[in-house]
Parts: C-alpha cells; sequence; structure tokens
C-alpha cells in the first residue's frame, strides 16, 4: 500500500471543506424546492463560460475567468427564475434542456481544440488534487462572504436572489472539484438526512467531510482518478448513515 503524504492531501481537502460549506445548506434549499437538477444546469453553464475563457486566452487571468464563469452562471440564474416564476409546471424540463444546451455548447466550443477531451474532462471530474494555495485564499474569502449573505438574507432571498447566490456558490466551486462533485457535495448530503428531525446539519456535514477524506485516501491508495472517488465515497457514507438510522 502507498505511503499517504497528508501534505499533498490537505489543499484538496481544504477544498472540500469549501465547497461544503455552502453547497450543503445549499442542498437542502434546493431539495426542499424541488429543483435537483438546477446545480448540474448552473454547473454546466458556469464550466461553459470557463470553456469561452480559455478560447479568448484568458486563462492567465484568474480573475478574468472568474468574471466570465460567473457572467455565465448568473445568466442561468436569470433564466431559471424567469422560468420558475412563468413555468413552474415544466421547471425541470427547462432545467434538463438547459444543462443538456450547456454541455453541448462547450464542446461545440471545444471542437477544433485537440486538447478538447482531456478539457472537458477536467471540467467533469475536476482536478482536486493540483488545487492551489492561491484558489484555496480566494475561495476562503469568496465563500465566507457568500455565507455572511446567506445567513443575513436568506429569509428574504427572492426567487433570482436564490438563484444568483447559488449560481455565484457553483461558479466558484466547479472551477475547484468539477460539475460530478458540485452536484454530489450539493445533493448526497441533503438527501441522505431529508428525514432527520434532530441534527441535520451537523450529520449532513459529516456525511460530505467523511466522503471527501475517504475519496481522497482511497484515490490515492488505488491511483484511481479522485472526482469519481470522492462521489462514490461520500455516496457509501450517505447509505451507511441511512443503514444505521434504520437500524435504530
Amino acid at each position: 500500500m502507498e505511503t499517504v503524504d497528508f501534505g499533498i492531501l490537505l489543499p484538496p481537502f481544504i477544498a472540500g471543506l469549501l465547497v461544503l460549506a455552502t453547497h450543503v445548506p445549499l442542498g437542502m434549499r434546493v431539495l426542499a424546492r424541488g429543483i435537483i437538477f438546477a446545480d448540474l444546469a448552473v454547473a454546466q453553464v458556469a464550466g461553459l463560460g470557463v470553456i469561452a475563457a480559455g478560447l479568448l486566452e484568458l486563462t492567465e487571468y484568474p480573475l478574468a475567468v472568474q468574471g466570465v464563469a460567473a457572467t455565465s452562471a448568473l445568466f442561468g440564474a436569470v433564466l431559471l427564475s424567469a422560468i420558475e416564476r412563468r413555468l413552474p409546471e415544466v421547471l425541470e424540463a427547462c432545467i434538463g434542456l438547459l444543462f443538456v444546451l450547456a454541455a453541448t455548447g462547450g464542446i461545440l466550443l471545444m471542437s477544433r481544440d485537440v486538447h478538447a477531451g482531456e478539457h472537458l474532462k477536467d471540467l467533469l471530474t475536476g482536478q482536486i488534487l493540483w488545487v492551489s494555495n492561491s484558489q484555496l485564499i480566494s475561495t476562503a474569502i469568496f465563500t465566507a462572504a457568500l455565507l455572511v449573505l446567506w445567513r443575513t438574507f436568506v429569509e428574504r432571498l427572492g426567487n433570482f436572489g436564490f438563484y444568483a447566490l447559488f449560481a455565484l456558490a457553483v461558479t466558484a466551486s466547479v472551477q475547484l472539484v468539477g460539475v460530478y462533485l458540485v452536484f454530489a457535495s450539493l445533493i448526497v448530503p441533503a438527501l441522505t438526512t431529508h428525514k432527520l428531525k434532530k441534527w441535520r446539519l451537523p450529520v449532513a456535514f459529516s456525511i460530505g467531510i467523511s466522503g471527501y477524506a475517504a475519496g481522497e485516501l482511497l484515490s490515492v491508495w488505488s491511483d484511481l482518478p479522485t472526482g469519481p472517488i470522492i462521489v462514490w465515497a461520500m455516496a457509501l457514507a450517505g447509505a451507511t448513515v441511512l443503514l444505521w438510522k434504520r437500524a435504530e
């Protein structure tokens, strides 16, 4: 078994904690509103912005990339807010269509890039093991600001306010961990604790944290892709909690 260098695993673990800090409470609200796949759609729209920033040769300017991605995600938030207000009966269908359009739009934009396959893989599965200190610092500051806004205005957020905050949170996280882990971080802790009356938030965070920790370790030991294995580890952690509650 390969010796684990915890110094290498610490930055990606911190990245996971930053993602969970916003995504666990947001995931609970997403589940309550019945817009389960909105996060996938918004994450894919944000990813489309990242791809566009790359084509505009802005990759050497992280703030510019973040700005393009955030603008794209906010555009998606505007669309979702308008759809929920005017077409609530077909909201999930429209969310699915938005996801497909953003995903295929990204493929079309990268169609002439010889490294398109690798870029698309990075967007979906993330590169969490290679997260930089500068990314962690900027994301930590951004996360703190989002949490303050969430705690202060959560009861007063309208449709667009919720989607805008949601879009900004997803924009930051999709560049750290990829689309799949964004979805898992939002849905798995919220879904597996939705029947808990007490201690829901601590249990949900425990599921997310154990998923990131176990997934990173398994990735190093098995030499498997980190993002996908964290998704599976988090799902197994959630299943374990469900079995434990059923056995009580």
